[in-house]
């Protein structure tokens, strides 16, 4: 990459990194559910104005807003609203590589790659010491069962969106067309904050949205343009440029440092204090993600250096 793209792809894990210590200030005076609806309904408009709706059929707009907005970030929010660090949710949420694996090889019959395994099996060491070992030191913060299970199902539903755009990129490609990762973006966000309201007045009474719209402060109001416009709209606009214009691995391998950009931003801004056997958590989890994505790659490297320096 040269040096501008470089400062681009670092600005975008940065900001997508914090967006998890953005979430848990606005949910300090937003409803979760209203906090989504919102993030969406900005990221929609006017931008639909503007952009191209793209060239794939509705049902799969409609099942990746679903499975993004009402799947993904709805579980995510909620989850954080009543008990899930922002520290710790950024790192749970990346467990979304090791769900697409599986999904891809059930629904795309895609091999899993030994390298894949072996990142797989990290994970899930890492997840039981972030876990297994809540609240062991009085410093850590307190991860109660259902948010815990709450991330891990956000990170499954962003699973199923990547499943959905690998099916809907295939046949673009097919078609001789290529997909439009932003437009796909804006227009699916028109999808979740139906749905989105619809539990938001589950959730809470009519009164307690209107009373949060109405008095919205200035954390608030930057909660959702942040989560609107930054990492959502730019974020998503400026990564799929990069992936256009760069081989997908070299892009790819920048998105490791979205957990890292995650806890230090929460830790900063929040206050967060992991316990050790939770550090040791998120360290496990990030092996496990190198090895998953560059796995393979590395034993290939070194086994053709291996061959390359063999004496006979």
């Amino acid at each position: 990459m040269n040096r501008r793209d470089l400062t681009l792809a670092l600005l975008v894990v940065t900001i997508w990194g914090a967006n998890f210590t953005v979430i848990k200030l606005g949910l300090d005076s937003i409803p979760p559910m209203l906090l989504v609806a919102l993030r969406y309904t900005f990221a929609a408009l006017p931008a639909i104005l503007f952009v191209k709706r793209p060239a794939i059929g509705w049902r799969y707009i409609v099942v990746y807003g679903m499975t993004v907005g009402v799947g993904q970030f709805a579980c995510l929010f909620y989850a954080m609203n009543i008990g899930m660090p922002a520290s710790i949710a950024s790192v749970i949420l990346q467990s979304q590589a090791y769900f697409t694996f599986l999904f891809a090889a059930i629904f795309l019959k895609e091999s899993i790659k030994p390298s894949q395994m072996v990142g797989l099996v990290l994970a899930g060491f890492g997840l039981w010491f972030i876990g297994g070992n809540v609240g062991s030191e009085r410093a850590a913060p307190s991860i109660p069962f259902g948010p815990f299970l709450l991330t891990l199902l956000g990170a499954a539903f962003w699973g199923l969106s990547n499943i959905v755009v690998r099916y809907v990129d295939k046949q673009s490609v097919s078609h001789g067309q290529k997909l439009d990762m932003l437009s796909l973006v804006v227009w699916s966000s028109l999808i979740p904050p139906l749905p989105l309201f619809a539990f938001a007045i589950l959730l809470d009474t009519p009164k307690t949205l209107l009373y949060a719209i109405v008095n919205l402060n200035a954390i608030s109001v930057f909660a959702v343009l942040y989560l609107a416009f930054c990492a959502t709209l730019f974020g998503f606009y400026t990564w799929s440029t990069l992936l256009a214009k760069y081989p997908a691995g070299k892009v790819a391998q920048m998105s490791l440092l979205v957990p890292i950009a995650g806890l230090v931003t929460a830790q900063i801004v929040l206050g967060e204090q992991l316990s050790k056997m939770q550090w040791l958590g998120c360290m496990i989890i990030f092996i496990g993600l190198v090895t998953s994505n560059f796995g393979g790659i590395l034993i290939h490297r070194v086994f053709n250096s291996f061959e390359s320096n063999k004496f006979f």
